[in-house]
């Protein structure tokens, strides 16, 4: 009797914006057609996409060396930092090792959960501050958002109110929430700058140095409620940094590529700002995606993990998961994602697009 063997599902779902979808039609998918890659914030997620950040880094991208821009709010810049402080391989593994057993739990202080990220942002860059600023081959781009009026303030009563404030203007039209902070895009000094036509929010354009870069990093993440706003941050204005993610959570920018934006991401669709999670309405403008490839784990793999999703923060504090049960869950999905890398790299080997390509 023949056996016939089924077909396992795809780990992957490739999505692209219109320009995208025509370069690789007439000319494939190459290393060299690609000159940005985006990160999106969206905190322990980002963990979850380790084994496809190993193959676009340590495999994909160096077959066409070239300067090409990082782009990164939250963790998505973490993620770029450690690529860039520790190697295509090894920064990865550190992100995802770092964040597995961070120590938290749900009656930590403000103060205590600062302390602990801080010590997890040195962990993943160290003493290689330098190479975030002088790397030959990625130009790392914080975003990050400067908060205005009471917003500035991380005591209880103005912070909340502020927040309160900031979800009923962002209910009327994300462009409200300009009332209530400011991009800043930051970056190193010596290299092409990456810039953005002007949209609703006033953009800081502001470059970082090995001195400063870690507090950068560190406003981008800085969750208000959850670790205080970074300020006095050195050769820098004057304000409040918090996360980048408020701002620009999934990265809609309008991206001035010349070829594909490669962009790793952990979800199917572009959310522009984390206020906007709750509009379904409110997805990516296509003309600012239409030079982006998106690559992300598929359904069927998403339901194959142990939580049946990606690693989340909540899982920190989710009742009836006990943090020893949280720790192998999560290390578990990060194994699993080599899955994603093969795919992505079998992909590339065969550019059999035309099966799995979909539109963005």
């Amino acid at each position: 009797m023949i056996q016939i063997l089924k077909k396992s599902a795809p780990a992957l779902s490739l999505r692209a914006g219109r320009i995208a979808r025509q370069l690789i039609e007439k000319d494939g998918l190459n290393a060299a057609q690609i000159d940005m890659i985006p990160g999106a914030a969206g905190g322990p997620k980002g963990i979850g996409l380790m084994g496809l950040d190993q193959a676009i880094f340590g495999d994909f991208l160096p077959r066409a060396k070239q300067r090409r821009f990082l782009i990164g709010s939250s963790v998505g810049a973490w993620r770029f930092a450690g690529i860039l402080a520790q190697g295509e391989i090894a920064g990865p593994e550190q992100l995802a090792e770092l964040y597995i057993h961070l120590p938290f739990h749900k009656k930590m202080r403000i103060a205590e959960i600062e302390k602990i990220s801080r010590d997890m942002l040195h962990g993943i860059i160290g003493q290689q501050t330098e190479k975030l600023v002088q790397h030959p081959d990625y130009h790392l781009t914080i975003i990050a958002a400067k908060a205005s009026h009471l917003f500035q303030s991380d005591q209880r009563l103005a912070l909340y109110g502020s927040l309160a404030g900031i979800v009923g203007a962002n209910a009327i039209s994300r462009d409200h929430l300009s009332k209530f902070m400011q991009r800043v895009i930051c970056q190193p000094s010596q290299f092409p700058q990456f810039k953005m036509p002007d949209d609703a929010f006033k953009t800081h354009y502001l470059n970082f140095n090995a001195h400063n870069v870690a507090d950068w990093l560190m406003a981008s993440g800085s969750i208000p409620g959850v670790t205080p706003a970074v300020k006095n941050i050195q050769d820098a204005p004057l304000g409040a940094y918090r996360d980048g993610g408020l701002i620009d959570y999934h990265l809609d920018l309008a991206f001035e590529s010349q070829g594909i934006v490669l962009y790793p991401h952990f979800s199917d669709s572009i959310i522009p700002g984390w206020f906007d999670k709750m509009f379904k309405s409110r997805q990516a403008n296509p003309v600012n995606q239409a030079r982006t490839l998106l690559i992300s784990p598929s359904q069927s793999y998403l339901d194959s993990l142990p939580l049946g999703r990606l690693p989340d923060r909540k899982d920190f504090v989710l009742k009836g998961l006990d943090p020893e049960q949280r720790i192998k869950m999560w290390k578990q999905s990060v194994a699993e994602s080599q899955r994603l890398g093969d795919e992505f790299l079998a992909l590339i080997e065969s550019q059999n697009f035309a099966d799995v390509l979909q539109d963005l």
